[in-house]
C-alpha cells in the first residue's frame, strides 16, 4: 500500500480522535477560558510521538507502514499546533493576555518534557541529539 494512503487512513482516525476530544472537553468543561482540549491534544501527542519513536529507537518496533500510520498519519491529524496559534492569538486579541501566556508557557514546557518522558517510558533514556 502506498505511504501516502498510510498517512492519510491515520490522519482521518487522528483527526476524528481530536474532534473527540474537543467535543469531551467541551461537555465536560464548558466553563473554562483556558484551551484545555487543545493543550490536552498537544500534551497526548506529545507524549504519544516521545514513546513511539523511543520504541522505533531502540527496539526497531514499528515498521515502516506502522510508522507512517501512527505518527506521521495519526498523531499529525490528532495534534494541533495550528489550533494553538489561533487559540492564543485569539486570546490575545481578545485581552486576555495573562491566559495568552500560560497557553504559550504550558503547551511548550510541558510538552517537550512529555516527549522527554515518552523516551524515557519507552526505556530509551534521553533522546540523542
Amino acid at each position: 500500500m502506498n505511504g501516502f494512503l498510510w498517512v492519510g487512513l491515520g490522519g482521518g482516525f487522528g483527526a476524528m480522535a481530536r474532534y473527540g476530544v474537543g467535543k469531551a472537553v467541551t461537555y465536560y468543561c464548558a466553563d473554562h477560558k483556558f484551551p484545555l482540549a487543545t493543550f490536552l491534544v498537544n500534551f497526548g501527542g506529545c507524549l504519544l510521538i516521545g514513546l513511539l519513536a523511543g520504541f522505533v529507537e531502540k527496539q526497531n518496533l514499528l515498521n515502516l507502514h506502522t510508522r507512517l500510520f501512527l505518527i506521521t498519519g495519526f498523531l499529525g491529524g490528532f495534534t494541533t499546533f495550528s489550533a494553538f496559534g489561533l487559540e492564543t492569538l485569539s486570546l490575545i486579541r481578545r485581552g486576555d493576555l495573562a491566559v495568552a501566556s500560560l497557553n504559550v508557557g504550558a503547551s511548550i514546557v510541558c510538552c517537550l518534557i512529555a516527549v522527554w518522558l515518552g523516551f524515557k517510558l519507552s526505556g530509551l533514556g534521553t533522546p540523542a541529539a
